[in-house]
């Protein structure tokens, strides 16, 4: 059995865990960079569609559309009441609802760090008829802005980051198909390539946070919910899975019975846990964060510099 409960085989089939990094700087050509060996490239909506193909496997639906408005318990259990009046009982809840994560506003619970007031990234998904698909292509420039664009295993696309748009105020533009053409044709200087079909138009501020504490009674945060960083490392998902496994120890302790011989401290578990793991991994990807910013700078140095 895998990590994802046996959900791993569909995503090896689909992702590249050979990428090659292709560099450029100020619009010429550098080198190629390997990055195999640190995970594999797939599409979050990838592996979201194998996991839940997975829960269908164990007879699990999982629901859209149902909000949680409130959050009460008691010795008995917990119960959450849902925006369409519905109440789900049960012995214990997860929040695992990301970072603007309504479960933890309404248990109270702090998220204590910094957000960057202005967004570091415009982000989307494009398609770039007459570029390359074997390299995720990367063009930097002296001044530290760049674009990127990363073929997308098993679809025709590239996800597209770059550096933000400013208008001639120094107002930050939002994203869309005709900013994304205006910063590649900026920052890689190829009037032949036209960016179309764009999708998923997003921007991406660095968040540097840690929940306040990871339990309040019979409620429990894991993933976004409990700690957000750059994406220097590629370290998210990795430890919101580590998150979940070990909330499982927790719990599967808890029903088993051991909670009635040693109290609180079997439930208290999970947080003493996990709660140090998530302020390191929240401090070490700054940093990593903070090594790419200054890497890029460098012609053929580039986001590497954050697995290093």
């Amino acid at each position: 059995m895998d990590a994802l409960g046996g959900g791993a085989a569909p995503l090896t089939a689909i992702g590249n865990g050979e990428v090659v990094m292709r560099k450029y700087f100020d619009g010429e050509y550098v080198n190629d960079t390997p990055a195999g060996g640190n995970g594999i490239l797939i599409g979050q909506w990838q592996i979201e569609a194998a996991l839940r193909e997975r829960l269908a496997g164990l007879g699990v639906t999982v629901e859209y559309g149902a909000r949680l408005a409130a959050i009460t318990q008691d010795a008995a259990g917990i119960r959450a009441e849902l925006a369409d009046g519905s109440v789900i009982e049960a012995r214990y809840l997860a929040g695992c609802d990301g970072g603007r994560s309504t479960t933890r506003k309404l248990l109270g619970i702090s998220f204590e760090g910094n957000t960057e007031a202005e967004p570091a990234m415009v982000v989307g998904d494009v398609r770039a008829p007459g570029l390359s698909r074997d390299h995720w292509h990367q063009w930097f420039t002296s001044e530290g802005g760049g674009t990127m664009l990363c073929p997308m295993p098993g679809t025709d696309t590239f996800q597209l980051q770059a550096s933000p748009e400013t208008d001639e105020h120094g107002e930050l533009l939002p994203p869309s198909l005709e900013s994304f053409q205006r910063l590649f044709d900026r920052h890689a200087q190829m009037p032949e390539i036209r960016l179309t079909d764009a999708t998923w138009l997003s921007t991406w501020k660095v968040n540097v946070r840690v929940a306040g504490r990871l339990r309040e009674g019979r409620a429990f945060l894991a993933g976004d919910a409990a700690h957000v960083h750059p994406i220097a490392g590629g370290l998210g998902m990795n430890t919101g899975i580590e998150d979940a496994a070990a909330l499982a120890r927790t719990l599967g302790a808890a029903l088993a019975g051991e909670a009635a011989e040693a109290g609180e401290e079997v439930l208290d578990a999970y947080q003493a846990e996990r709660l140090p793991v998530a302020t390191e991994v929240v401090a070490d990807t700054a940093r990593r964060y903070e090594r790419v910013v200054e890497a890029v700078r460098t012609p053929g140095r580039g986001i590497e510099a954050g697995l290093e």
